[in-house]
């Protein structure tokens, strides 16, 4: 018998957003696709500054988002690819509503040609939207308690940090910059060099700063151990991959322009099944 073919959100996830999709598939077979659902939204908020051309088409086009959930909540969710599996998922696990639209909320920051002025702001925009992801996705998961929510806050700020290191010329071919201001001021790194596409010593430097923050809080994670529930786990293997990137980071001495930094991360799918075999994360 035939495979059936993939819904319209587990291929978007699948296409754009592979990491999370292969951790999906460690999920039970009847949360997959809320989850699917959910990763969808997230990706469509997530590329808004990548698909408009001045700040207040960006803001139109999450406002229409921020409609969509108040339509969901309200029971009359809009007629959408992503948005009716989301309503269902919203229906079937209760997600919180404000976690939507704090989601939302953060993802104006991408409209901002400003950089985060601190590390703790960036780490505040990575919490309100990687982790607050985790934080649904735990959700959908069943996964309850203090120590799931603590350990995918955790997971889910250190998976953005180590997104926006990898994403680095990316976003300086766009002349936009994610790295804290004050770290840049500090090492004595010019704008314009980044925005040419050089690599740099200050660079590097600002990037091993928040490589090591973001492996604080891997560890900040896997310190919760045992105490973490088993169904937390599709939702936080996330943090495998985060190890993986940290590590090429370091060998290439920090240099996001490194080609194996750019390079998508050999054995994901094996990494991600032995680590759930292992039952870590």
């Amino acid at each position: 018998m035939a495979a059936s073919a993939p819904s319209y959100c587990a291929d978007q996830v699948r296409r754009f957003d592979h990491d999370r999709y292969l951790t999906c598939l460690f999920a039970p077979a009847g949360r997959r696709e809320d989850l699917f659902a959910l990763y969808a939204f997230n990706l469509e908020v997530a590329k808004t500054a990548e698909m408009v051309s001045e700040a207040p088409l960006g803001q139109m086009r999450l406002q229409w988002w921020r409609d969509a959930i108040e339509g969901i909540y309200a029971g009359r969710p809009a007629r959408h690819e992503v948005v009716a599996p989301l309503a269902e998922a919203v229906r079937r696990h209760g997600l919180d509503h404000g976690a939507f639209e704090r989601l939302i909320e953060a993802r104006e920051f991408d409209l901002d040609e400003a950089p985060p002025e601190t590390l703790a702001a960036l780490e505040d925009y990575a919490e309100a939207t990687s982790a607050g992801l985790v934080h649904l996705a735990l959700r959908v998961l069943g996964a309850q308690g203090r120590e799931a929510a603590t350990a995918g806050r955790h997971v889910g700020i250190a998976w953005a940090l180590v997104g926006l290191l990898r994403a680095v010329p990316f976003h300086a071919g766009q002349k936009r910059l994610y790295l804290p201001r004050d770290l840049g001021v500090a090492a004595g790194l010019k704008v314009g060099d980044l925005f040419e596409l050089r690599s740099t010593p200050a660079l590097r430097g600002v990037v091993g700063q928040v490589a090591e923050r973001a492996a604080a809080h891997l560890g900040d994670a896997r310190a919760l151990g045992a105490r973490v529930p088993k169904q937390a786990r599709p939702a936080l293997l996330l943090a495998t991959l985060a190890s993986q990137s940290l590590a090429t980071l370091e060998k290439a001495g920090y240099d996001p322009f490194d080609a194996g930094v750019q390079a998508r991360l050999p054995g994901r799918a094996w990494r991600l099944w032995w680590g759930n075999l292992r039952r870590h994360y």
